[in-house]
């Protein structure tokens, strides 16, 4: 049969979908059709081809030898087509962004804020790993990493800081576990053991805790710090919302402790648009979250 032969593909697709479902009401919720609409194109495809493809039986319908046959094929063929499409679909839409960033930054900071980023760009996928310290590009499919520069920066790395790293104690308002009368339990992470001995030594005037916990990590420390357990030394980038709306007292302030949060990414060419718009969008949202809260 030559292609200029070939049935109505519209005639076809009903046809196949009445075959593969195995009703015409089926077939018309599938397509989004009315049930007289699929009825048609069967009849249509079955008048052009001069053959009987379904035939009654009992209140259904079922495929003539010749219907089954072609049924199969028609199958086969829409798939292909699908098939192709989505392939095509996969390789021109642009590859996910991942982006990796440190584990208490991503919970605290990042995460709350991403939808916002999809929502302005949803044509754009971002993929998020966690890491911390030093990123191996060369291995890894990361693009762009957020990381806290205290470490040794590659040569080959593009780096761009986003903002200073401030910490101070943090605790409940008004609660038992302030630092007043020094009777307190100071709340560390393992990730920054001399924190809590660099902030006393730089504050010699700041009540003694009578013991430090550590903890693993720093998003474990604030939840602590939250659930009345200590007093946290928490950096304003974690906690600034949670000093803004009130549920946690920053009577000390924020001091700077001479690191930065930065954005690191491979040095490879020319960035592709999506990984720019995200750069810019991560520098807006630490230009807007950078400052210290005016009540603290």
């Amino acid at each position: 049969m030559k292609r200029a032969e070939i049935p109505s593909l519209d005639d076809l697709r009903a046809f196949e979908t009445i075959a593969r479902t195995g009703s015409v009401r089926a077939a018309a919720e599938e397509l989004a059709l009315t049930h007289g609409a699929v009825s048609r194109r069967a009849a249509n495809l079955a008048a052009a081809l001069r053959l009987e493809l379904l035939e009654p039986e009992g209140r259904g319908l079922r495929l003539t030898a010749d219907g089954a046959h072609l049924a199969g094929a028609t199958t086969q063929a829409l798939d292909l087509i699908s098939s192709a499409l989505r392939d095509i679909r996969q390789r021109s839409a642009p590859a996910p962004i991942l982006l990796s960033c440190e584990r208490s930054l991503a919970m605290r900071w990042l995460i709350p804020r991403l939808s916002g980023f999809q929502d302005r760009f949803p044509e754009i996928e971002v993929h998020l790993s966690t890491g911390g310290g030093a990123v191996d590009f060369g291995r890894s499919r990361v693009a762009l990493a957020i990381r806290r520069l205290d470490f040794p920066l590659h040569p080959d790395w593009q780096v761009q800081r986003l903002m200073p790293e401030r910490v101070g104690p943090v605790h409940l308002p008004g609660g038992a576990v302030g630092m007043r009368d020094g009777d307190y339990v100071a709340l560390g992470s393992h990730t920054r053991p001399e924190a809590w001995p660099n902030w006393l030594r730089d504050h010699p005037q700041a009540p003694k805790p009578r013991s430090i916990r550590m903890l693993d990590h720093h998003f474990l420390m604030i939840e602590a710090a939250l659930g009345g357990l200590g007093v946290a030394l928490g950096p304003l980038v974690l906690v600034r919302e949670d000093v803004v709306r009130k549920r946690l007292s920053a009577p000390w302030g924020f001091d700077p402790d001479g690191t930065d949060y930065g954005l690191i990414a491979p040095v490879t060419g020319p960035e592709p648009a999506g990984v720019l718009a995200l750069r810019d969008w991560l520098m807006l949202q630490a230009e807007a979250d950078g400052s210290i809260p005016a009540e603290i």
